[in-house]
């Protein structure tokens, strides 16, 4: 992948060791390769943003800016299959889009996954030329979603026609519901195709869901047979969110996208490899999976930018001392530094169990089909909790600063609306957890997997071995709570039998992902050696477990896992735990490795951040002329680079 800034050199020996070796517990240990790229691109000029108290762009500006912008990227790149072919490459792209640029990272996202990916991941009858999209003279989009089905987009209505006298299909919107609803469709950027899901019908029988390429549009207007209505202004975002129908629009049977769900050979009949229209759709969709990965990397990398503002913001906001002191940081309160402390440590966990699910993935998909399951249901769990947790830490972030946090040019407000989107995106959060309940709660049910014996109770809670089979223990017992009601149904219902369990069983997933995110930190604490690193990743881990622990601590008890002492100690242990990563925080926040240029177009960022708000004509003003007016020329810190060095761009 061609680099648009000159590569960096060898690490530097023992330069910034702490920050350096937390960057690799963060981003991988191979962080340079996999994500210096993103990083560097975000920092040059074309992905800045304007400084200011000024008004900013409006949201149709701001979408313009994002289809610019991606087609910067995409010139950036030796070939535009690379994120669609490559996982990693995929999830570390949306990690560093999304803080910058939400709505560059959905469509970037729509265009590189679910649009390009599909077309590499599926056959075709007929030799299909990706040249325009490869060079975005042509923008891809994905139609999946309509006004009557989400979740269960299995069962979307816009049917797909067999003709076998042209030997193509006649798509067609049958009524109102069936109208896609979706991001991305209309002119807006230039000329967009769709893969469309549809209902193949072929000989007047359902066939089940198949994905189906379609031209959309023009430069300026959808193509005949198509309509593309704007639907309207979604919260926080300017993605040209619209609803778009087709009216016998036919295709070439090389437009449907085969493979084992099936195909119309030359031959004019349809045969498939998968039995079942269910299954069918979901392997035609399975690029879903991969969306649902790089939600989770946008949720991650909007945390971490958002938590890092309110640090620095937190450190160079100065207070009243009282009775004649001196003023202080904001950030030597308890009240406001433990909110902030708390978000760290859940900040490394979302990273560190994004990585884990990517990671497993990712070898399950080299695997087949044995371990996909538990690879996409970990992708699942992953995805709603570190979106659900990234929620909770950009407010809390935002909170943290005050009404300067509401300006929108200090960068929050776009994240605080964005991870709204991410929540909802490749599959409500509350479905995918649905499922992944369902099929955990079989585990629980069959004894799949059984309750350690070999463990002192209660134990101590300086033990990391400890927390974590407390940690399992939480999960274990929610579980067992959710067969148990299951059990007293007297009746063969399902419904019934999952609205008996779903309380207990939601909760249980989210145990599943605690569990899962520290064991990431066990995991990352063994490779690390002895050293400060490791003390400040250890401090971090602990707070992580003994906060969901005391939130679990009445269950914990009454099972004998925990003494009544115990229990009572746990909010001294959490609090102790609080003043100690508190003083580290600024250090644990630059292992993000957030370019300075980024900060910089945030002005609350900066320890001059009222420069952005001076008048250069105002009586107060009696600066030197050599002295910059506005923030974009006072801030342009060096930010270390994965190995220690520092990265500017070019020019």
């Amino acid at each position: 992948m061609t680099t648009l800034l000159d590569t960096e050199g060898p690490a530097q020996a023992v330069a910034r060791p702490v920050t350096d070796r937390l960057t690799r517990v963060l981003l991988g240990p191979d962080a340079h390769r996999e994500h210096g790229f993103w990083r560097r691109l975000v920092a040059t000029e074309p992905f800045r943003r304007p400084t200011g108290p000024a008004p900013g762009p409006t949201p149709g500006e701001r979408l313009a800016l994002a289809h610019r912008r991606l087609r910067v990227l995409n010139n950036a790149l030796d070939s535009a299959a690379r994120p669609a072919s490559d996982a990693r490459a995929l999830a570390a792209m949306h990690e560093w889009l999304a803080p910058v640029d939400p709505a560059l990272a959905t469509v970037a996202g729509i265009h590189y996954n679910l649009f390009l990916g599909s077309l590499l991941d599926h056959d075709s009858d007929h030799p299909r030329d990706l040249s325009d999209f490869l060079a975005l003279r042509r923008m891809g989009t994905f139609l999946c979603t309509e006004v009557a089905h989400g979740n269960d987009a299995a069962a979307v209505e816009t049917t797909a026609a067999y003709d076998p006298d042209r030997d193509g299909f006649v798509l067609h919107t049958p009524h109102a519901g069936a109208q896609k609803f979706m991001p991305n469709t209309s002119p807006a950027g230039g000329p967009k195709s769709g893969l469309v899901a549809a209902r193949l019908v072929v000989e007047g029988v359902d066939q089940g869901v198949f994905l189906f390429l379609v031209p959309l549009t023009d430069a300026t207007r959808a193509l005949p047979g198509i309509r593309v209505r704007l639907l309207p202004a979604r919260m926080g975002s300017p993605v040209d969110h619209c609803l778009t129908s087709f009216d016998s629009v036919f295709v070439p049977r090389g437009a449907m996208l085969g493979g084992v769900q099936g195909r119309i050979g030359e031959d004019r009949v349809f045969r498939s490899d998968t039995e079942g229209r269910r299954r069918r759709f979901l392997v035609s969709i399975r690029r879903v999976t991969a969306g649902r990965i790089c939600m989770s990397a946008s949720a991650v990398g909007s945390a971490r930018a958002t938590l890092a503002v309110a640090v620095r913001y937190g450190g160079h906001r100065f207070v009243s001392g009282g009775r004649g002191a001196p003023p202080v940081p904001v950030s030597v309160h308890r009240s406001h530094h433990g909110p902030l402390a708390e978000a760290m440590s859940t900040v490394f966990a979302m990273s560190l169990l994004h990585r884990r699910a990517l990671d497993r993935w990712e070898r399950a998909e080299r695997a087949g089909a044995a371990d996909r399951a538990a690879a996409e249901r970990l992708v699942d769990v992953a995805k709603g909790w570190i979106t659900w947790q990234a929620r909770s830490v950009i407010v809390e972030s935002r909170e943290r600063c005050g009404a300067q946090g509401l300006l929108e040019h200090n960068g929050m407000t776009e994240l605080v609306t964005g991870v709204e989107g991410a929540i909802t995106a490749e599959g409500d959060n509350l479905a995918i957890h649905s499922r992944a309940a369902v099929s955990l709660l079989m585990d629980a049910v069959t004894g799949a997997r059984q309750e350690p014996s070999d463990l002192p109770v209660p134990g101590d809670l300086a033990d990391p071995r400890f927390l974590g089979t407390l940690l399992e223990r939480i999960e274990q017992l929610w579980f067992a709570r959710a067969a148990g009601r299951t059990a007293r149904v007297a009746h063969e219902d399902p419904k019934e039998r999952w609205n008996a369990a779903s309380g207990p069983a939601l909760r249980g997933v989210e145990a599943h992902a605690y569990r899962h995110a520290a064991e990431a930190y066990a995991q990352a604490l063994e490779e690390l050696p002895e050293g400060p690193a490791r003390d400040r990743l250890g401090e971090l881990a602990r707070l992580f477990a003994l906060r969901w622990i005391a939130r679990n601590s009445g269950d914990l008890l009454a099972d004998g896992r925990l003494t009544a002492a115990q229990v009572e100690g746990l909010t001294d242990a959490v609090e102790q735990l609080i003043a100690a990563v508190a003083p580290h925080l600024q250090e644990l926040a630059a292992a993000f490795a957030l370019p300075g240029e980024l900060l910089a177009d945030w002005p609350i960022a900066g320890p001059r951040y009222t420069d952005a708000y001076d008048d250069p004509e105002a009586s107060w003003n009696t600066r030197s002329a050599e002295t910059p007016t506005g923030l974009s020329g006072t801030f342009r810190e060096e930010t270390p680079g994965f190995g220690g060095e520092s990265v500017r761009p070019k020019g």
